[in-house]
């Protein structure tokens, strides 16, 4: 895929080329879809959306830094339908949006609750201050919108002293959702989350695998295995 240029600066962001790489494999666009994004500001992520979805709307509600974001989109080869509009979301957003990028913080619920109404199908949220990730995470939930929160952080090595030592970037919150309707009868959600532990037969929750609960027996005693120990030997070193 082609390299994105952002000859224009906004002097807020962009959307590091390491999140940006996260971001997109979470969206999972495909040519077919309708993306929408809060919070252009450079059009970092609009540009790279606009390679992989059919359409895009974009609402900024900075009218320079949307005159940036349009500046960068007609650096690259973009010839997706890409809509930028000045509006303060969730004003603007269109009602037929596949997938949805947060990109700040601002107004956040209300966008969320946009996107509940709307069906749509993916949202992602970027948050790089721990107390805004707590409560966004808690509006997530509460919209039963919440698939996983997911926290990493990019470092850049440079030589020192004819070594390699490493800068660190901020630490990025990214919380990724999709509608988890419930059940007509009121049970299961029809809509498993990905993070959901697997069920098995009798209801008793069974391992995907390393870093998941451990299986349980019938009694109820934890069903992992003890650890191996060494087998005791004589003072000859036979093993007994």
């Amino acid at each position: 895929m082609a390299r994105t240029a952002l000859p224009h600066d906004a002097k807020a962001g962009p959307t590091k080329p390491e999140v940006r790489a996260v971001l997109h494999g979470k969206l999972d666009l495909a040519p077919n879809d309708h993306f929408a994004e809060v919070g252009p500001c450079t059009g970092a992520v609009t540009i790279e959306a606009a390679r992989r979805a059919g359409r895009v709307t974009a609402i900024e509600r900075k009218p320079e830094r949307l005159a940036v974001s349009r500046k960068n989109l007609a650096a690259n080869d973009v010839t997706t339908d890409v809509t930028l509009r000045e509006a303060e979301a969730p004003d603007g957003l269109p009602e037929d949006a596949d997938a949805l990028f947060i990109g700040g913080s601002r107004n956040y619920e209300s966008v969320l609750d946009h996107a509940v109404e709307t069906g749509v199908d993916r949202v992602v949220m970027n948050v790089s201050r721990l107390e805004v990730a707590g409560a966004a995470t808690e509006a997530f939930r509460e919209r039963n919108l919440l698939d996983e929160v997911v926290q990493f952080q990019v470092s850049h090595g440079y030589q020192l002293a004819g070594a390699t030592s490493f800068d660190s970037d901020n630490p990025v919150y990214m919380l990724v959702g999709s509608p988890n309707e419930v059940a007509a009868d009121g049970g299961e959600p029809t809509d498993v989350k990905r993070t959901s532990a697997k069920r098995d037969a009798d209801g008793s929750n069974r391992s995907d695998g390393p870093g998941t609960s451990s299986e349980q027996n019938s009694d109820g005693s934890d069903g992992s295995r003890e650890p191996r120990t060494s087998p005791e030997r004589d003072s000859d070193g036979r093993r007994r």
